[in-house]
């Protein structure tokens, strides 16, 4: 990285962390630290949002996911708008309606504080989780590929989002994000365009399209009905939609980004922005990896991308072995350039017998790249079987700091990073919020004053920051980080969106048949998805299922035990 990086990467990350200590300076009571006044324009809570969501794991992982297997993923958020308009017209007007300060609250006028306290412990078990795999995510790639050390780094990045977040609270969180996602999609943008521009001159748009499209990259629906398929658009509307109910209408990360709105109307008009934009946003991340698979058609591209892989496995005793490998790698490469330049030749004579010729042997040149790829990655494997061999995480960085310009490669590190401060920063604030109401707070004797809960939150925020670090600081790597975030978030959220919708619908339930469902529904998804009895995603329309389902035949079961038939 030259100085010009560093400089834009510095000023970039400081600016954020000081624009939200200043705006955001002086919150001396509940309402003004935990829900911003209430103040939050449509535009600012939509923004929030979606940068909540939009991890650095968003822009590190989904060009990979697309770099290997194509545009599927887009699937994923197919249910997401149908979730918003479903919590703009049940969860919105009820929360404000009520005046919480958690989504949790509602649970225990609805039912009672025990349910509200199992509903908050779950979040925070997974946001807890989730938090330290935030800060986890950049800062292990970056490690790897830049030579830092992956504590500090963890460290760093914990710290500078502490600042603003414990100074300001949630509209420290909101008016930083809004800063955070212009730069995030300044940088994707350039990316696209810089890479677009990389191309030989006669490589065009609707050519790289037709490339990406005969190696199957553009394959965005997939109607396959079997349950243990991953992206499907049958999985996507579905268990995306539940996944998206169960995040936005009771994650407190995100419950609280629209809580702080000036109104109902403010406030579903942020949510509805969101809906919009947000499968259009990973459409665009999704073709931006498609963009980079293209461009190694035509330029050189490691064997693995992970550098610390190469470097353990050239380092060993299979070093032989994999230089084997590498060799047939850089034949394969020889071979696809030469394919794609005739390629780009038939399509300009349009001679489609010989365009299809070509699209065949590209295809088969590019399973055999994969095929090879894999067999890297079982050497590596046997050479340090703790190094990581999925290198789907880090395909995008290696673009970054192999091809780009110098200054863009700072203002990319920077949406990476920021993209880490934003939606680590709604958690934390989150995590804080639940643990000083729900849990301190409800749980407490003696009446205290403002002042005093304002600082318990603050104290709170602090914690939970220091355990992300340190969460942080003791993960390990998984098939692919935005998978992961998503694992997580599956095998709680269902349970707890069930607990949620049995409080809006079923108002004859009652708290200890909710309680004792909910507790039996969470021992038996983590078993389901430890047995893999079904894709993650499909987990939570399942756990939703089952925490309603066991509630009612509890409840029916107390009726009949408190009112047995009369004998006649």
């Amino acid at each position: 990285m030259s100085g010009l990086d560093w400089l834009i990467l510095a000023g970039t990350l400081l600016s954020i962390v000081v624009y939200g200590v200043w705006k955001t300076r002086g919150s001396t009571n509940v309402e003004e630290y935990v829900m911003g006044g209430h103040r939050a324009k449509w535009w600012t809570i939509g923004l929030s949002v979606m940068a909540t969501q939009a991890s650095a794991i968003t822009f590190l992982s989904t060009p990979g996911q697309a770099y290997h297997d194509g545009m599927g993923f887009v699937q994923f958020y197919f249910g997401l708008p149908l979730a918003m308009i479903i919590i703009c017209m049940v969860f919105v007007p009820l929360y404000h309606r009520l005046k919480v300060y958690t989504a949790y609250e509602f649970l225990e006028s609805r039912f009672d504080l025990k349910t509200r306290t199992l509903a908050a412990i779950l979040f925070l078990i997974q946001r807890g989780l989730a938090a330290g795999i935030t800060i986890f995510a950049p800062a292990i790639i970056l490690s790897a590929v830049l030579g830092w050390n992956l504590n500090t780094l963890n460290i760093i990045i914990g710290i500078l989002v502490i600042i603003y977040t414990v100074s300001g609270g949630t509209r420290a969180v909101s008016v930083t994000q809004k800063q955070q996602m212009f730069v995030i999609m300044l940088g994707m943008f350039m990316a696209f365009f810089f890479i677009l521009g990389f191309l030989p001159g006669d490589i065009t748009f609707t050519k790289v399209l037709k490339i990406a499209g005969a190696n199957e990259k553009l394959n965005i629906l997939d109607f396959d009905l079997n349950t243990s398929s991953r992206y499907t658009f049958w999985s996507g509307i579905t268990g995306g939609m539940f996944l998206a109910l169960a995040y936005f209408g009771t994650d407190q990360s995100q419950v609280q980004r629209y809580l702080s709105g000036k109104s109902v109307r403010e406030s579903q008009l942020g949510l509805i922005f969101n809906a919009v934009l947000k499968v259009p946003m990973q459409f665009f991340i999704l073709l931006v990896g498609v963009m980079v698979f293209v461009f190694y058609q035509f330029n050189a591209s490691p064997l693995n991308f992970n550098p610390a892989a190469t470097e353990a496995v050239m380092n060993s005793d299979y070093s032989q072995d994999y230089q084997v490998l590498v060799d047939a790698h850089e034949k394969l490469e020889t071979d696809k350039q030469s394919v794609q330049g005739l390629y780009s030749l038939a399509i300009d004579k349009k001679d489609q017998s010989q365009v299809k010729e070509l699209s065949e042997q590209m295809v088969l040149i590019n399973q055999e790249e994969r095929a090879n790829r894999e067999a890297a990655k079982n050497v590596i494997a046997k050479a340090n079987p703790g190094v990581e061999t999925n290198d789907k995480d880090y395909v995008f960085i290696h673009f970054i700091l192999n091809f780009l310009p110098r200054g863009l490669i700072g203002l990319l590190l920077a949406v990476i990073l920021s993209a880490a401060m934003s939606s680590t920063a709604s958690e934390l604030n989150a995590l804080g919020t639940i643990s000083a109401l729900d849990l301190y707070k409800r749980n407490k004797k003696t009446e205290e004053n403002e002042a005093h809960y304002v600082k318990a939150s603050k104290g709170f925020t602090l914690l939970w920051g220091v355990i992300a670090i340190g969460i942080a600081c003791v993960a390990d790597l998984f098939d692919n980080l935005i998978q992961l975030v998503n694992i997580i978030g599956s095998i709680f959220y269902g349970n707890v969106l069930g607990i949620f919708l049995l409080a809006f619908f079923f108002k004859w339930i009652r708290g200890n048949a909710v309680f004792t469902a909910a507790l039996i529904t969470q021992v038996i998804v983590i078993v389901g998805f430890k047995f893999d009895w079904m894709s993650y995603l499909w987990l939570n329309a399942f756990g939703c299922g089952l925490v309603i389902v066991l509630a009612l035949i509890l409840e029916g079961f107390d009726r009949l035990l408190r009112n047995p038939p009369i004998q006649t």
